[in-house]
């Protein structure tokens, strides 16, 4: 029996079994993050779609504008409408307050980031809030972030980031803190080049990293900064141990490229459903591109033996 079926089989299942189900079959969960409704329609119909899990983020600037009680009233809503595994990840949350508002808010899981503090600072704000918001949802996921891979899902002209994470940190970092799960910096980096948007550049990953972190840290693990990554290394750090992949700015290009053509193709339109509707319908087809290439089992498999 496949993780999807399993699931399938299952009432209501969370989060951590989501993925418990997806590792053992060697598949990754999508995460797209959403700041507007366009985008959240876009995300729920991919999931509709492929009949697959997915994970919907939303940063602290992303929450300040949908508004968080808000998207999690729609995402649960939805949820409970399609009957799909539709879960809501609070993306980089930087402060106590903003962390506690998401898991009293109905949030899944929250990404408490404190990376940019020396190491010791990240382990103390982190376990603290990890405390927190288990305090009020003991079933929430807290995810925890080490090293540097820059900042902001946008187009940029330079690379940002470099300070790769290594396995000793880690198995110290989720000691320490108590999390369930870990982001670290294996090459990947928010945001992408513009050659990366032109389709002349692809990021990759440092997949031998990834294999000695998760075996170090025991626990799931998050690559963010997805967006530009080249497909074979997505199916390899999902064999090498990439429980969700983070994809934001692949989604951002698709909104405002379709969004242009639709607003161009008709001057004098004004119905704001009849312009939306193509954004709507070219954000989905990237979500679903990238929500089958996680679930690429065969490709997968063929991954494990090429990570070492």
């Amino acid at each position: 029996m496949t993780a999807i079926e399993i699931l399938k089989n299952m009432s209501a299942p969370a989060l951590r079994d989501v993925l418990t189900a997806l590792q053992a079959e060697g598949a990754g969960l999508g995460h797209f993050n959403v700041s507007d409704q366009v985008l959240l329609k876009a995300v729920v119909a991919a999931a509709a779609e492929t009949k697959l899990p997915v994970l919907v983020g939303a940063s602290e600037g992303e929450r300040d504008f949908f508004g968080a009680h808000q998207l999690a009233a729609i995402v649960k809503s939805s949820r409970q409408e399609s009957g799909l595994p539709i879960f809501l990840n609070a993306d980089h949350t930087h402060s106590l307050e903003k962390a506690v508002e998401a898991a009293n808010a109905g949030f899944d899981a929250v990404t408490i980031d404190f990376s940019a503090f020396p190491f010791d600072q990240n382990v103390a704000h982190t376990k603290e809030t990890v405390q927190a918001i288990k305090a009020i949802n003991p079933a929430i996921l807290a995810e925890g972030e080490i090293g540097d891979i820059g900042t902001g899902s946008e187009i940029k002209e330079t690379v940002q980031g470099g300070r790769l994470s290594t396995p000793e940190e880690a198995r110290q970092f989720v000691e320490a803190t108590g999390i369930d799960v870990l982001a670290p910096a294996v090459g990947n980096m928010h945001g992408m080049l513009k050659s990366m948007v032109q389709g002349k550049a692809k990021k990759h990953l440092d997949l031998e990293r990834i294999a000695q972190i998760k075996q170090a840290a025991g626990v799931f693990l998050t690559l963010h900064g997805g967006s530009g990554t080249d497909d074979g290394h997505f199916r390899k750090a999902i064999a090498a141990g990439i429980n969700i992949i983070h994809i934001n700015t692949e989604l951002r290009v698709a909104w405002r490229e379709s969004l242009d053509e639709s607003l161009s193709r008709d001057s004098n339109e004004v119905v704001p459903y009849k312009i939306l509707g193509p954004v709507v319908d070219s954000v989905k087809q990237v979500v679903s591109s990238r929500l089958r290439l996680f679930h690429d089992h065969m490709a997968t498999s063929e991954a494990v033996g090429s990570v070492a």
